[in-house]
């Protein structure tokens, strides 16, 4: 065989030329040419490659074969300029190469249809008269990375071909598998395997046209039972060997490997209606994974599992809005999320946390290491404390919805966060925080401030969490008495979920922008719809609650230091709170106290603080991140709540993103224009009953100050009139919007709740 007639086809091929001659002519080119020693025919350990052209010098340097040569489609015209000889190795790489093309090709709508038939002819001359399969499952092993990785590629595409042309499993594949994933540990070269498998879930997965189902049953159904045994064994290593410590060991690319395939195992298992045990293991035996990330293993893998048990307990919402299904009609995965949850709590509660170290090193361009002329010093890696924080918080959220009486979750959900609370205090003690945390509820903005979407996700999990318990709570007796009112009320501070607590903290971090909450709302990268609909439904019947914590804003008393009273009367019952920290916390006075004791200290504090206003409003975009967990497709309608109660029942994300899409930038930009306009004039539009103290053509801080008489020192309601003048500074945008048909989608139930709270604040606040 001439290398000058491979490189020719190589070119025909990217080229999409018509490949002339018969199909035998062709699988000569692609026939590896592979020779085995007899002793080893079972692994294919050992092998060498055969001379493939007779052309190729003697003088040929052996120490070329080592040599790392890159095969590529934009390389095709060196080959075209290349007189000599390849060596063999640099023929198996086109070879191997070719293979992953013409797979391509017959996979690609723009190929004609007579160019796909023949390359569908060669590959199954490939596979019947050269055992190809064969051939590639012997490079797998290879001590030649690449060649190991080209291998796996093209076997890839291989069995994939077959599953979406023939509708066959290649056996010589799935023996090969069963073989080596049971023989593991004493086989320790998986890695090879486990890549192939992943690949072509990949590949199934991406192809819009394959009926998913089906094919991805085929493929995982026979190795259902062998993939549950090697997670076992896999997870049940001591991974305080040696082996571990170093992300470049053989032992360390195994369980990158894995990681990988319970990655693609966890998003292929939407595509069947009865998912399977090996894509179900992951949910079940979740302290294997704890277990490991606890462990002394390198800081890399602790990372790779604990993104990926952020994407499990973020799957549930991603399952239900891509299949429009009710979560409890799928009883697999009701018990799956359950057993996640229940694996997760029961780590946390045994002190999981305090043996996770998160790295201190910050991440640099390029590397992980600091420039030496560089002095500044990274804090504790931000992410992983985000990723973290919502596996417990979304956790609590399923263990708490899905339970009967509060009795029944109640200690286990306040053990819990009084763990989740000191992790927060140990980690970001200190990391650059502006002022000493004084609140529990303030934890939620300071940790989830960069991140948006995860942020939503988590003041959801503890809105729902807040709503059920409170529900619980009087469906439990017939009537409230007030102290058990006060009770509650300084139990859900004490655990730092208290939503009206949680959302006025939010608004401070971003000084009361409403562009900032406009930002989020049209995003598809967020579930802050959901969460911003049921707080305000929640705000419309709690509206006395709200007001109280607002003037604990701005008391002149220690901030928090009891929500239902100056002196709460539960402070000494041990039963509200979680540990002595904990009670000393909540009720220890801090800077964020607004002094009210002279004119003189009020007035430089309403100065200070627009002034600082005005600089974080500047910035307040840079607070979207582009990172999300899911985008929920366009949003089309709402449901409509004032026909509707308040119960756990209703699904108000099933109806309002089901169907949500990115919008075009082009479409982005109008309503960020038209946003701009309504900015400029918000202070005309404002109507005065919502701000008593505004003027005309003055800002806000500034008439407040000028009320205050230096004789004459009242609380005014500060807090409460910022957070309804930002509510209702939303409710105009989103207004204007709608008139101009720029919002994405009909905001009218959204408008009718904004409007509501609005007529409360008015009546509330009479002129």
């Amino acid at each position: 065989m001439k290398i000058s007639l491979l490189q020719q086809m190589y070119k025909d091929v990217l080229a999409g030329i018509p490949l002339a001659k018969e199909s035998h002519h062709y699988t000569s080119f692609l026939n590896l040419c592979i020779e085995q020693s007899p002793e080893r025919d079972e692994s294919c350990n050992r092998m060498h490659l055969s001379s493939v052209n007779s052309g190729i010098s003697s003088h040929q340097n052996p120490g070329i074969s080592d040599a790392v040569v890159p095969i590529a489609d934009d390389a095709s015209n060196n080959f075209a300029n290349t007189n000599s000889s390849l060596c063999p190795r640099e023929v198996m790489l086109l070879q191997l190469t070719l293979i992953k093309m013409m797979v391509a090709k017959v996979q690609s709508q723009e190929t004609e249809f007579s160019t796909r038939q023949k390359y569908c002819d060669i590959f199954v001359l490939l596979v019947k008269e050269t055992q190809i399969d064969s051939k590639l499952i012997c490079l797998l092993s290879s001590s030649d990375q690449l060649l190991s990785h080209m291998a796996s590629k093209s076997l890839a595409s291989l069995v994939y071909f077959q599953l979406k042309e023939e509708n066959t499993l290649n056996v010589t594949w799935l023996t090969f598998s069963l073989k080596i994933l049971s023989e593991f540990p004493t086989n320790t070269q998986v890695a090879e395997c486990l890549w192939t498998l992943t690949a072509i879930i990949r590949d199934t997965l991406k192809d819009k046209d394959l009926p998913k189902a089906g094919v991805l049953k085929k493929l995982l159904a026979p190795l259902d039972a062998v993939l549950e045994g090697f997670y076992n064994s896999i997870l049940c290593h001591h991974f305080d060997s040696l082996h571990y410590t170093s992300p470049y060991s053989e032992a360390a690319n195994n369980l990158i490997s894995f990681i990988d395939l319970l990655e693609a195992l966890l998003v292929s298992r939407v595509e069947l209606e009865l998912p399977l045990r090996c894509q179900r293991v992951l949910f079940l035996k979740v302290s294997y994974v704890l277990n490991v990330i606890s462990s002394s293993v390198h800081y890399l893998f602790k990372k790779l599992f604990i993104m990926l048990l952020k994407k499990c307990v973020l799957y549930k919402s991603r399952e239900d809005s891509v299949s429009g299904s009710p979560f409890l009609q799928k009883p697999y995965l009701y018990e799956d999320m359950l057993a996640l949850s229940n694996g997760v709590l029961q780590g946390v509660n045994l002190t999981w946390l305090n043996q996770i170290p998160l790295s201190e090193k910050a991440s640099y361009f390029g590397g992980s290491e600091p420039h030496p002329e560089d002095n500044t010093h990274g804090g504790v890696d931000q992410t992983l404390l985000r990723a973290l924080s919502l596996v417990v918080l979304k956790a609590l959220e399923f263990k708490f919805l899905n339970s009967t009486t509060e009795a029944e979750v109640k200690g286990e959900f306040q053990s819990s966060m009084s763990q989740l609370l000191t992790f927060w205090r140990g980690h970001l003690t200190s990391s650059s925080c502006s002022h000493p945390v004084v609140h529990n509820c303030e934890w939620l903005s300071l940790i989830f401030i960069e991140q948006d979407d995860d942020m939503w996700e988590a003041a959801k999990a503890l809105l729902l969490i807040y709503l059920k318990s409170d529900r619980l709570r009087h469906d439990a007796v017939d009537g409230i008495s007030l102290e058990e009112a006060e009770t509650w009320n300084f139990f859900t501070h004490a655990n730092g979920y208290n939503p009206h607590c949680v959302f006025l903290f939010f608004l401070k971090n971003i000084a009361f922008d409403s562009t900032v909450l406009l930002d989020f709302l049209i995003s598809s990268e967020t579930c802050f719809l959901e969460y911003l609909v049921r707080y305000l439904k929640l705000l419309r019947e709690d509206w006395h609650h709200f007001v109280n914590i607002c003037n604990h804003f701005d008391t002149k008393h220690d901030i928090f230091q009891a929500i239902s009273s100056d002196k709460s009367p539960h402070q000494g019952k041990q039963n509200c709170m979680t540990d002595v920290s904990l009670q000393n916390t909540c009720c220890e006075p801090g800077p964020q106290v607004l002094s009210l004791a002279s004119s003189r200290n009020y007035l430089a504090f309403t100065t200070e603080q627009g002034d600082n206003e005005v600089a974080e409003s500047n910035q307040s975009n840079s607070l979207l991140c582009t990172d999300s967990t899911f985008l929920p497709g366009s949003l089309q309608s709402l449901v409509n709540y004032d026909s509707s109660e308040d119960s756990e029942s209703e699904s108000v994300g099933e109806e309002c993103l089901a169907n949500t899409e990115q919008m075009p930038l082009s479409y982005e930009a109008k309503i960020r224009e038209a946003v701009s306009s309504c900015r400029d004039d918000k202070q005309n539009t404002l109507k005065s009953e919502v701000l008593p103290l505004k003027q005309k053509g003055s800002n806000t801080s500034s008439v407040l100050a000028s009320a205050v008489s230096s004789d004459n020192i009242i609380p005014l309601r500060v807090m409460l009139y910022k957070s309804t003048a930002c509510l209702e500074e939303l409710q105009i945008a989103i207004s204007r919007l709608q008139r101009r048909n720029l919002f994405p989608y009909n905001p009218s139930a959204l408008l009718k709740l904004l409007s509501h709270v609005e007529k409360i604040s008015k009546n509330m606040n009479p002129q």
